[in-house]
């Protein structure tokens, strides 16, 4: 983790992988077509025995051009070259900070998540948003993780939530919502945090909103976020009381 904060010591890291480029790969020009042109860590690092060795083979080819044409035998590239292909299989990545189903999420004043993050995916410790009172986000905004297990800030959220819904029963509440400035504050806190880091060096990545702002990942030490996260903080939070059935009316008689 604190080679991600600190870029100068994952240069250590670069210089392994390129000694373990040039063992697997002898071509010189495939080799550079594989070299990574950012820091390592910036984008998310992959860990393979069999990646290199397969695009060795000789019936592989790593074309590196744009495509231009899609047609009924293949592909046409950028530099006019027709490659005839048998199927196309499409990695468009991922829809991490505008995920489709924020769009049919309402909260209280009938905006969807989508309206409401149109600054930036944000909840407080990834988990909860204001404005929408019991909804809980399990690897929310700022809780993804480069570094480490996803499991672990999951379980993590799990503690969380339980909690949370431990003190609604307790208070016999109708609903628990984020205050406001809350959130604010976390989201400005995570933000305050990533410049200077390998995943701010320059790199486009999933991890980056539109706006270039990292919404998607947690910048500290995972354990960090278990401490946070290991007792529901009530402080941050605004109970709503159950509506009091009205006492029946009585009748004149009565």
């Amino acid at each position: 983790m604190i080679a991600f904060r600190r870029p100068n010591l994952m240069r250590l890291g670069e210089r392994a992988v390129h000694e373990f480029l040039r063992a697997q790969v002898a071509d010189p020009a495939l080799r550079k077509k594989l070299t990574p042109t950012y820091a390592m860590g910036c984008k998310r690092i992959l860990l393979s025995d069999d990646y290199y060795p397969a695009l060795t083979q000789p019936n592989v080819a790593v074309v590196t051009d744009g495509i231009t044409e899609v047609n009924e035998s293949g592909l046409i590239t950028a530099d006019g070259k027709h490659h005839a292909v048998d199927s196309i299989v499409l990695c468009t990545g991922f829809h991490v900070t505008d995920h489709p189903m924020m769009a049919r999420l309402f909260g209280r004043d009938g905006r969807s998540i989508a309206e409401s993050w149109s600054e930036g995916a944000a909840a407080y410790l990834g988990t909860t948003v204001a404005g929408f009172p019991n909804l809980f986000l399990l690897g929310g905004p700022n809780t993804g993780i480069g570094h480490n297990s996803m499991v672990y800030m999951l379980e993590s959220q799990f503690t969380y939530v339980l909690g949370a819904l431990r003190a609604l029963h307790k208070r016999a509440a109708a609903a628990v919502e984020v205050k406001a400035q809350a959130a604010q504050a976390f989201v400005d806190e995570m933000q305050t945090q990533f410049p200077g880091t390998v995943w701010s060096s320059g790199c486009a990545s999933w991890y980056l909103d539109a706006k270039g702002k990292n919404t998607t990942l947690w910048p500290s030490f995972t354990w960090s976020f278990r401490n946070r996260t290991r007792r529901f903080d009530t402080a941050a939070y605004v109970f709503e009381a159950k509506h009091k059935a009205l006492p029946a009316a009585r009748s004149a008689a009565a």
